[in-house]
């Protein structure tokens, strides 16, 4: 993952995280910045191959559709998290209660209580998604964490959060298909070769 240079104000006050976290995002549009830890990490705009796995992901979603209006599939969407007092991840890919807005907290983020799973597709930054976040969404009590890593060509599937880390953490390689817990609210099954392909860049 790279990091973006950050600007302090000369005098006065300085900044939070937050306000530092929010300028970065106005000084590298298309950039991820989030707040995980109380470290500020930036991530460049996603090559194709991110794209086209979440693209793969998402048509089992919209095919079978959440569960009675309850919840929706959103990608993008803020999570504010309990691990300090300003952090917060942006990941690429949620399961969400239909009524998140009655749930924003701040910085258009919102309550964890609200995210039945949330997805991450890794890129230069994969440490961070296997290590810093699994902390960080165990912390938050996300019920199901999926990573589709594409360094090692895997799919991990974590549920049971607890501490700082979740109870259950499968791995699954390519042959192997993957059907997550009913607690998100909709039958899915994700074939773990389709989505390695996808992240694959094609020469």
């Amino acid at each position: 993952m790279s990091a973006a240079a950050v600007e302090h104000p000369c005098g006065g006050e300085p900044e939070s995280l937050l306000e530092t976290a929010n300028s970065l995002m106005e000084q590298h549009p298309g950039y991820r910045v989030e707040i995980i830890g109380g470290v500020i990490t930036v991530a460049p705009t996603p090559d194709g191959p991110h794209g086209r796995v979440l693209t793969k992901i998402m048509r089992p979603f919209l095919t079978t559709g959440p569960n009675d209006g309850e919840s929706e599939v959103i990608q993008g969407i803020g999570l504010w998290l309990p691990g300090g007092p300003e952090d917060y991840a942006i990941p690429d890919l949620a399961i969400v209660d239909a009524d998140r807005d009655e749930h924003l907290i701040e910085n258009n983020c919102y309550d964890p209580a609200v995210f039945r799973l949330v997805l991450e597709v890794t890129s230069g930054n994969y440490n961070n998604d296997l290590r810093n976040k699994v902390a960080a969404y165990a912390e938050a009590k996300i019920p199901v964490y999926v990573i589709v890593d594409r360094k090692h060509g895997r799919l991990h599937v974590l549920t049971e959060p607890m501490g700082g880390g979740y109870d259950s953490h499968q791995v699954y390689a390519p042959g192997q298909s993957v059907t997550l817990p009913e607690s998100i609210g909709t039958p899915v099954t994700l074939d773990v070769a389709e989505l390695v392909r996808a992240g694959r860049p094609r020469h």
